[in-house]
């Protein structure tokens, strides 16, 4: 079949789908259920897949729970994207011992594995190509991000329902994947299990023509249009992106900031959980004997204090300056770094902040007293 093709595969036609891109060598990456999260780790086959659960987001509150029926892509998004297996929370660069006079260096470990990402939304997909661009097309490729970028298969799955954080509506990255997938799955559970797959690449062509599958019928497509439709209905979240960039520039100093800086933790769970945040640090270690030393990055945050330390001190000392930091660049400066907004509405960091932070009530009270009395005076914020 050819991109834009459509064709229906059955509940058991989709281990056997699972089965052959094992069989060409991918590691498959995947949902499933772990320690009361529908998490991402490798996968096998559909009896890893949380069969028949889905879960719930608020503010500061996610829980998976129990449905109704066998469905195995029945929610929305988990506590983690794909974002750590091509930019992991620890790298190590490279190492180097001491021989004689000098130092010899170390690789910095095995090639990574050729991953198939199962069950990949629309919000992660643009995350994934927002990634692309900080670290593939930002002038300066990250040899180890296109290491594990490379010759990765994708199966997308398109939403059947909304989470109660979601506002991906608002921020155009869905809740229908239209790219950056071999294959896109719609599940369809009345009439039968089963999945409208949409082709979108000439291997993911290539597949099912291997699998023998045949073409869905108008009822299917119908069915799988009328499901999206309805995700996109139920956004638990809007965020009005009119003219978002130049409202936050023009009110660096809202009052709203002292607002919001008086329930932030400053924990970083934000960022954490974002599928674009790209901050890291590198530090060097060594052993007690001076003849082995390693260079590591790491996951960093625009919330930690030492994230912004210049000779003298921090720029941004008070959360207020960190939280603006972050909603700004999120919302505004990365558009003029990258051409693109750095949100997906994936709405991760409202769940995730412990106090239920709400990026898109945040920007609704700044809109709404657009122009507010500036904030006089400071405390050393940038």
């Amino acid at each position: 079949m050819s991109p834009g093709e459509q064709a229906i595969l059955t509940r058991g036609g989709l281990d056997e789908l699972l089965a052959a891109l094992v069989g060409d060598g991918y590691t498959l990456v995947g949902p499933r259920l772990r320690d009361g999260a529908i998490d991402l780790d490798e996968i096998h086959g559909t009896a890893d897949l949380p069969a028949g659960w889905t879960a719930v987001h608020e503010p500061g509150r996610y829980r998976a729970v129990r449905r109704d029926d066998d469905a195995l892509f029945g929610w929305a998004v988990g506590p983690q994207s794909f974002k750590p297996r091509f930019f992991p929370p620890r790298l190590k660069l490279f190492g180097a011992r001491r021989e004689g006079d000098g130092f010899t260096v170390e690789a910095s470990g095995a090639p990574p594995p050729r991953l198939a990402l199962i069950g990949a939304r629309s919000c992660d997909l643009h995350a994934i190509a927002i990634q692309d661009r900080t670290f593939l097309h930002a002038g300066h490729a990250d040899p180890d991000y296109a290491a594990r970028r490379q010759d990765v298969f994708v199966i997308a799955v398109q939403c059947g329902e909304a989470g109660g954080t979601c506002f991906c509506v608002s921020m155009g990255t869905g809740p229908r994947a239209t790219a950056g997938f071999d294959l896109a799955l719609t599940e369809l559970l009345d009439g039968g299990h089963r999945f409208r797959v949409e082709v979108g690449s000439e291997r993911g062509g290539a597949l099912v023509a291997r699998l023998g599958l045949g073409p869905a019928d108008p009822g299917d497509r119908d069915a799988a249009d009328a499901a999206i439709a309805s995700a996109a209905a139920a956004m638990g979240r809007r965020l009005d992106t009119d003219g978002v960039k130049e409202l936050l520039y023009r009110n660096a100093e809202h009052p709203r900031w002292d607002e919001v800086a008086t329930r932030c933790l400053a924990c970083a769970n934000c960022t954490l959980v974002c599928p674009t945040c790209f901050c890291s640090t590198v530090g060097d270690v060594t052993d007690l004997t001076g003849d082995h030393a390693e260079r590591w990055r790491t996951w960093d945050s625009c919330f930690t204090l030492d994230h912004s330390y210049l000779h003298g001190g921090s720029v941004r000392a008070s959360t207020r300056a960190r939280y603006r930091q972050w909603l700004t660049h999120k919302l505004a400066t990365w558009v003029d770094q990258f051409g693109t907004s750095g949100c997906v509405g994936c709405g991760r960091c409202i769940a995730w902040c412990p106090v239920g932070i709400d990026i898109t009530e945040e920007v609704a009270a700044i809109r709404a007293n657009d122009g507010a009395p500036r904030r006089r005076g400071h405390d050393g914020d940038a």
